[in-house]
């Protein structure tokens, strides 16, 4: 009698009887193989960013003056700073004093108004070597300026340091 195959037979493996653990592997190994991407991309973009900074902060030389409440501020050197990039932060014997100037104004709380140079208004966009810039505080900012006190300004691009300078206030 000749043999006959079921007509419901394929050329298909039966995994049936194959153990759970077999049948898992397929789906974890790809599990895996996509975190492992995606851990590799993170890598790469963060070794990326770390690299190539967006712009390198100026180099600058810097001279500060303290007379009574003004501080003044001579470019001696260096690279041309944006204006509109610049930021200043003013200890007055380690201590930071409670309204910053910004960069630039005309009238701003907690300073007297007509600052000159770069950090006026009216300034141009760029403060090269040989220009002077100078704010004075007002009575009204804490801490005030006596002479003798001990002053210190952080100047900033793009929140880089590229200057602090220290000086003594003088009476003026």
């Amino acid at each position: 009698m000749p043999s006959r195959t079921p007509s419901h037979a394929s050329n298909t493996p039966d995994t049936t009887n194959a153990p759970h653990s077999e049948r898992a592997i397929a789906p974890l190994a790809g599990l895996l193989l996509v975190a492992m991407t995606v851990v590799l991309a993170v890598g790469v973009t963060a070794a990326t960013t770390l690299d190539s900074p967006a712009e390198p902060a100026p180099t600058v030389v810097m001279s500060m003056e303290v007379e009574g409440d003004r501080i003044t501020l001579d470019h001696d050197g260096g690279d041309p700073i944006a204006v509109d990039e610049l930021s200043v932060r003013v200890s007055v014997n380690g201590e930071p004093l409670a309204r910053q100037p910004p960069v630039p104004f005309f009238s701003a709380s907690g300073f007297r108004p007509g600052p000159t140079g770069a950090f006026n208004a009216a300034s141009d966009d760029e403060w090269v070597v040989g220009g002077s810039a100078s704010f004075r505080i007002a009575g009204t900012n804490d801490p005030s300026v006596e002479p003798g006190d001990r002053v210190t300004l952080r100047l900033l691009v793009r929140e880089q340091p590229i200057a602090t300078l220290e000086a003594t206030a003088r009476s003026g």
